[in-house]
């Protein structure tokens, strides 16, 4: 699920639930204490976390394959020029790639979008 952040990457992606692939359970998100996640989370510095199938944040297995707490998948600066993230769009900017995807999604996935973001903000 894409939140509400300063990232460049997810500009215009907010409230989008979206397929991605996953290679491993590796990135998983450690944090000092519940004070720093919820401190992450109000400063609205989680662009993405992993949902269920009914779009609740998940730490369940398989949907969240790494366990990170609170479904976090991703990070980004207050300025929202560096961001971390742990699954892998650049697996998916293509419909083909994905196991699944509805079938309005032609040719690019919405992921597509997430790149695009980037070239803008560099020009």
């Amino acid at each position: 699920k894409v939140n509400d952040s300063p990232s460049i990457f997810f500009k215009g992606m907010t409230g989008s639930i979206l397929p991605v692939p996953t290679a491993h359970g590796e990135g998983k998100a450690v944090f000092e204490n519940e004070k720093a996640i919820q401190g992450s989370i109000s400063s609205k510095l989680i662009p993405l976390q992993y949902v269920d199938n009914s779009g609740n944040v998940t730490e369940k297995y398989p949907l969240n394959p790494n366990g990170s707490p609170s479904g976090i998948t991703a990070l980004t600066t207050p300025d929202g020029r560096s961001t971390i993230i742990m699954p892998h769009p650049e697996r998916a900017f293509l419909s083909k790639q994905l196991s699944w995807h509805p079938e309005n999604w032609i040719k690019d996935s919405p992921w597509i979008k997430m790149f695009s973001n980037a070239r803008e903000w560099v020009n």
